[in-house]
């Protein structure tokens, strides 16, 4: 393909820096992010690239359509919104800007179990109340924990290296082998998953979604953690069965969870919401201007670069 022959299209939104670079490389670019799916399904033969966030699901009968396709590109990290086998099946390839969420969501984790062991969102919402709470609120120090890190990418390294340097000691559970130089450096204790589960104070997941990681944490596992250990969750809702989850935390065989993703979104379980051991956010993870900016910025150069 030559420049002048690529058109873009983004169903998305995204930050306007990665449009600009595409434009300034002489790709034609449409913004569209409020574009319906059954639009695309019209629109996307005129395509040769297809820029998305979560909105847009690229499944078969959106790919059947592309019949000008050759790029699929994802402005973040996880990829269950799109059919990448089917898509790659026809000849499209499909990329991602993992590199960019990669200190958004490590300090969204942070800040999680923060506010877990120290019951923040509980004390805030108490003094909005008028409720002095003080005697109820004993907390707990991150220091000398053990943190448990399911999944060592990029998001879950980055993880680990906070947690160190806050004196936590990092438990780790990966299918892929880690670099013996990090686990040195970290002092990584590296494990299977039950044993993670029955060792970690708190537990974090950093895993994609798919036939493998679908409810990985299911009852059977929720029920190897210890009663006073919390669960971290930014990857996708799926990875935990919600219901085993609700059904641990409310039986007090878990401390909490915090969770910034779910099975629907927005959640339709407003039980395991309302609950005073959890704490949630919409979805965040990666939702800061400096993660939205560069993600765009990688897509736009992985583009130009696939482009020429």
């Amino acid at each position: 393909m030559h420049k002048q022959e690529v058109r873009v299209l983004v169903s998305d939104a995204i930050d306007s820096n990665g449009i600009e670079v595409m434009r300034r490389n002489g790709l034609h670019v449409d913004y569209r992010p409020d574009i319906k799916q059954e639009e695309l399904l019209t629109a996307i033969r005129d395509y040769n690239v297809l820029i998305v966030r979560s909105r847009t699901k690229v499944r078969r009968d959106l790919i059947d359509a592309a019949q000008n396709l050759k790029i699929i590109a994802r402005v973040g990290v996880g990829l269950d919104n799109i059919d990448v086998d089917y898509a790659k099946s026809k000849g499209i390839e499909v990329v991602n800007a993992e590199e960019a969420a990669m200190s958004a969501v490590a300090e969204l984790v942070i800040g999680l179990m923060v506010c877990l062991a120290r019951g923040i969102a509980r004390a805030d919402s108490a003094m909005k109340q008028g409720r002095w709470i003080k005697n109820e609120l004993m907390g707990i120090e991150l220091r000398g924990k053990y943190l448990g890190v399911i999944g060592m990418g990029k998001i879950g390294t980055r993880v680990a290296r906070l947690a160190r340097a806050l004196g936590m000691n990092i438990i780790a559970y990966d299918v892929v082998k880690l670099d013996p130089m990090l686990v040195r450096e970290l002092g990584i204790v590296v494990t299977d998953l039950d044993t993670l589960l029955k060792s970690a104070d708190f537990v974090t997941l950093h895993v994609p979604l798919n036939d493998t990681t679908r409810h990985m944490i299911d009852a059977a596992r929720l029920a190897m953690m210890k009663s006073s250990a919390y669960i971290i969750n930014t990857a996708r809702g799926a990875v935990i069965d919600e219901q085993a989850l609700l059904n641990a935390l409310k039986e007090g065989r878990i401390a909490g969870a915090a969770l910034d993703v779910f099975e629907v979104e927005p959640p339709t379980n407003m039980e395991l919401i309302s609950l005073p051991n959890v704490i949630c956010t919409p979805h965040i993870g990666a939702q800061t201007r400096e993660a939205q900016a560069l993600a765009a910025s990688i897509i736009a150069e992985k583009i130009i670069q696939l482009t020429r």
